[in-house]
């Protein structure tokens, strides 16, 4: 809804301007009135639609073109500054005043008009027929008010009309000559109608029709006006109600005869109820709602985020497998203008046989989309009609933003959910086969056809608790950046076994990008089937991780008939959440008695003897 309205006067000498405004403000007919009345403010608490409402008068003798054209560019640059237009001669009408308002308007939505006949009380007919055909041939004229500033006549009408025509113009909606919605309308309507439509049958039950009619305007519809919306839609659209269900075209056709029974700001509220502004786009407002992440900080989906995804989820698989077929996920992204998830989606999360994707898989999807791009993710949720479907003021409301990670390392433990691991690392030492272990894949059994996508993600378990673990294949050339910064949560440097110059490659990158921060790192031996190359002089992998404190190499390999093994995974995720271990060989047998004794280290040490403590270190 607008914020205000700006309401401008235009028209010939003498036809009663000036005196339409001093008749509304004074609420009695001016003995004198000036060349031209001072722009007047009505606050929002007196006007119908509670709207400030501003009118401005227009004197050709007192003011120039250029004046005037300034005005129209504050109502085409503010679009809650809209005119209305008194009537002169008819003929004025169309050859003057709607190209000087209108003219230089080449695409977008036209400002809207009011044709206001004035001194209605020195004509004994009225003048409506004539100006229909005008009306017809500029669609952005609104209506037509007759009015007498003499008697008062119509005076609060009109300017009722031209606030509404401001907050609610038909143009958007409706095509008066063809008598039918306009496009944009009507693709909006339809998306309203399929998040609506919560079990996909193709129409809207009662119990739809008033979580709806809820969400809209605040309250349900009585049973009986339930039942004499749906006899109205059966007698004047055949389809319109099937099972006793509103279908698609009778949703439509509701809102058209709204629109032609002059009501058309019900349609407009239930548009802008669902995010849809007067050019009948989602505006930016509604889709990138206010969520500030300071730097350090990242994003992840809450609890209700994921609650509402889940029940999306469950909307779309209709055969109730667990996972969303093609055809299913093509539903599910009919409300987008476009796809969300690319091509690369199967070899960025775990997937099914035939392009399934488990529920699994679709929460980790929404989970990267979070922490890699939060403005998408906010309008993603946007378009599935997040802050409607959950009652909720906007879909920042489904994400948290994680404490600064500069807190995370004095406590020595991150509470994050979702952790992000850098793969870096020489072309050509597996990085990508790295990723695709990740998701249980081996190349060894199938090769891509198609470039892989530069994140994997899944879910691993650190100390009983389930995180979701992002590996990023970090590209080699930017690696050489020195500026860029590093915001992952642990790195993961791949090199060949069998190309020992690929470690020197790490070695050099360690050095430059990782060697003075906190950030725990992990080398790896990738294709530890293939037989080991020469090293060439200066320190081995085994002999540079001992110097700078780091865990051992470890060997891996991702060609086997079996799924890849996930304990690296789970280690890196590890290092990541416990980052003060980063200098500590994590061995299973003695990882946790580390971990509890980092937790609790400062309280044994007041509680016990030095000698105890010493032996409870050793063992």
């Amino acid at each position: 809804m607008k914020r205000d309205v700006r309401i401008l006067l235009l028209g010939e000498a003498q036809v009663g301007k000036t005196s339409l405004i001093l008749s509304l403000v004074g609420e009695e007919f001016p003995e004198e009135v000036p060349p031209r009345a001072e722009e007047i403010t009505i606050p929002a608490d007196v006007t119908p639609e509670k709207v400030p409402t501003h009118i401005v008068d227009y004197s050709e003798a007192e003011q120039t073109e250029e004046e005037l054209q300034a005005e129209i560019h504050k109502a085409g640059t503010e679009p809650r500054w809209e005119p209305s237009h008194s009537q002169p001669g008819l003929s004025q009408i169309r050859t003057k005043w709607i190209p000087l308002v209108n003219g230089r308007t080449k695409r977008g939505p036209r400002v809207p008009i009011i044709l206001v006949g004035n001194k209605s009380d020195l004509r004994p007919g009225g003048s409506i027929e004539a100006v229909l055909p005008i009306m017809s041939q500029f669609p952005e004229i609104e209506t037509c008010v007759e009015c007498s500033a003499k008697n008062l006549r119509n005076i609060s009408e009109l300017f009722y009309y031209a606030q509404k025509a401001v907050l609610h113009p038909t143009a958007p909606l409706y095509d008066p000559e063809a008598k039918q919605l306009q496009p944009a309308c009507t693709q909006a309507l339809t998306r309203v109608f399929r998040l609506c439509d919560q079990d996909l049958d193709q129409a809207l039950s009662d119990e739809e029709l008033n979580t709806f009619q809820k969400s809209c305007f605040g309250h349900p519809l009585a049973p009986q006006a339930l039942e004499d919306v749906k006899m109205v839609v059966s007698k004047n659209v055949a389809g319109g109600v099937w099972n006793d269900q509103l279908t698609l075209d009778g949703f439509l056709f509701l809102n058209t005869l709204f629109i032609q029974r002059g009501r058309h700001e019900t349609t407009w509220a239930i548009l802008r109820r669902f995010g849809y502004g007067d050019a009948l786009e989602l505006t930016d407002d509604y889709l990138f709602p206010p969520l500030p992440v300071p730097s350090g900080c990242t994003t992840e989906l809450n609890h209700f985020g994921y609650q509402f995804l889940q029940r999306v989820f469950e909307k779309h698989d209709q055969d109730h497998d667990g996972a969303l077929s093609p055809v299913e996920l093509q539903s599910l992204f009919s409300v987008f203008p476009a796809a969300p998830w690319g091509p690369e989606l199967p070899y960025t999360v775990c997937t099914a046989a035939g392009g399934q994707l488990p529920l699994h898989s679709f929460l980790c999807q929404w989970t990267l989309v979070t922490y890699v791009d939060v403005r998408r993710c906010l309008g993603d949720l946007g378009y599935l009609g997040y802050p409607v479907l959950s009652e909720q003021d906007s879909q920042a409301h489904a994400i948290t933003v994680t404490r600064e990670k500069r807190l995370d390392q004095e406590k020595g433990q991150t509470q994050r959910r979702v952790l992000l691991c850098e793969v870096v690392g020489a072309h050509g030492v597996g990085k990508s086969a790295f990723l695709q272990a990740f998701l249980g894949r081996s190349l060894g059994l199938q090769e891509p056809s198609m470039e892989l996508s530069a994140y994997a993600i899944n879910t691993v378990h650190v100390n009983r608790q389930e995180k979701y673990l992002i590996l990023h294949e970090v590209g080699a050339d930017s690696l050489l950046d020195v500026a860029s910064d590093v915001a992952c949560d642990v790195a993961c440097l791949l090199f060949d076994s069998s190309n020992p110059t690929s470690f020197t490659f790490c070695a050099r990158i360690y050095k430059q990008r990782y060697l003075d921060g906190q950030t725990p790192c992990l080398f790896i031996s990738s294709k530890a089937d293939l037989p080991q190359g020469i090293s060439p002089p200066g320190m081995s992998p085994a002999e540079f991780c001992h110097r700078h404190r780091l865990p051992a190499p470890v060997p891996f390999s991702c060609i086997s008939s079996a799924a890849p093994s996930t304990a690296i995974f789970s280690r890196l995720a590890t290092m990541a959440t416990f980052p003060y271990l980063v200098h500590t060989e994590l061995h299973p047998t003695s990882f946790w008695l580390q971990v509890t004794l980092g937790a609790v280290g400062a309280a044994l040490a007041a509680v016990l003897s030095f000698s105890l403590y010493r032996a409870l270190v050793k063992s």
